[in-house]
């Protein structure tokens, strides 16, 4: 499974930003859906790659948050809120998270728990640097360009009243097609990452991947 924790930066001057955030993400396909678990973070466990992935691009498209992934086994049953739930992944998000706050001007995401992580991590931060770099101008007009539908600029220049040769360099100075082309492969190796999590540990060290002893998370 897939833990995002994701925590606001500087809520003091900006104020809290969860809500909007929340409501942002609500239609996600989420095990257990996104909620506040403390503060100004919020947390949430999904059992895809494709989703982790969404999800982390769509939170650093705002450029406000820092955002943990987790891979790994959550104790099941599974509770009715991410807030009850115990186990490897969310320890390891805790990790994460406390990482990405840590990783500079590079976009704040961070993979832990797995083996696989650090090459998960590396395109997400390549997709992030993408998403994060994009204009309120650029993304005016891309979230009308459906990704890898034929005909989709000329019908979004349509609709904005604008040519298609400026929906054309918007297109291509923001990477949108590039970043569509990568995110499975995010994806690919965020699910990698989860079956190595889920391989038979080659010692008896339990480390961050062990066997999950005492790994409810303390909020306190």
């Amino acid at each position: 499974m897939f833990v995002l924790t994701i925590d606001q930066r500087n809520s003091q001057g900006s104020g809290d930003g969860v809500p909007d955030l929340l409501a942002a993400l609500a239609d996600l396909p989420m095990l257990l859906g996104f909620e506040r678990s403390v503060g100004d973070e919020i947390q949430g466990i999904c059992g895809s790659a494709e989703t982790a992935v969404d999800a982390t691009l769509q939170v650093l498209r705002y450029g406000n948050w820092y955002v943990g992934i987790g891979v790994g086994a959550v104790h099941e049953p599974l509770p009715h809120s991410p807030r009850e739930a115990g186990g490897p992944a969310l320890v390891a998000a805790r990790r994460a998270v406390d990482r990405a706050k840590k990783t500079g001007d590079r976009p704040a995401v961070a993979v832990e728990g797995s083996p696989g992580a650090p090459e998960a991590e590396a395109v997400l931060v390549l997709l992030g640097r993408l998403v994060t770099g994009r204009t309120e101008a650029e993304w005016r007009i891309l979230q009308h360009v459906e990704p890898g539908k034929w005909g989709a600029q000329t019908a979004a220049a349509r609709m904005l009243g604008i040519s298609s040769q400026a929906v054309s360099k918007a297109v291509a100075r923001s990477g949108w097609q590039e970043e569509w082309a990568a995110r499975p492969a995010a994806a690919v190796l965020l699910q990698r990452a989860e079956e190595l999590a889920a391989a038979p540990a080659e010692s008896s060290a339990a480390g961050p991947t062990g066997d999950g002893t005492d790994t409810k998370v303390d909020r306190q």
